[in-house]
């Protein structure tokens, strides 16, 4: 059975897309840590991240910088944290989000947000992104 994440790649279900290239997809976190939590993923279903071949695994992580430095020019911050957790979702993925203090990468801990503010905060990264 396809992963939600492979969903989103075919379009079967919407996402708040902020970045996308052939191989990887990059959109906000529906229950986002912190404002600005981004999802990035090879568009190929692989459960663990650390399955990828290398040439797919070289490729996330480049596009996952490049990703961060478009978030962090859109969410000031001290530095962009870095994720793999993989325990939700059967779909490798690594998490992006704005950190400024300790406690900002607490899973247990979630922000609220519109579908209207995630949507202009995607488009704001999206314009962000080089």
């Amino acid at each position: 059975m396809a992963s939600i994440f492979s969903k989103i790649v075919a379009g079967e279900i919407p996402c708040h897309k902020v970045f996308e290239t052939d191989h990887c997809l990059a959109f906000l976190d529906i229950n986002p840590v912190v404002r600005g939590h981004v999802l990035c993923i090879p568009k190929q279903e692989v459960d663990n991240i650390f399955d990828l071949d290398d040439e797919l695994f070289t490729e996330l992580h480049l596009f996952s910088r490049r990703v961060a430095r478009g978030l962090k020019r859109v969410c000031p911050c001290i530095k962009v944290g870095v994720a793999v957790v993989g325990i939700d979702v059967p779909h490798a993925h690594i998490h992006l989000m704005p950190l400024n203090k300790p406690g900002d990468l607490n899973f247990a801990h979630h922000v609220e947000m519109s579908a209207d503010e995630l949507k202009a905060l995607a488009a704001q990264i999206a314009a962000a992104i080089e």
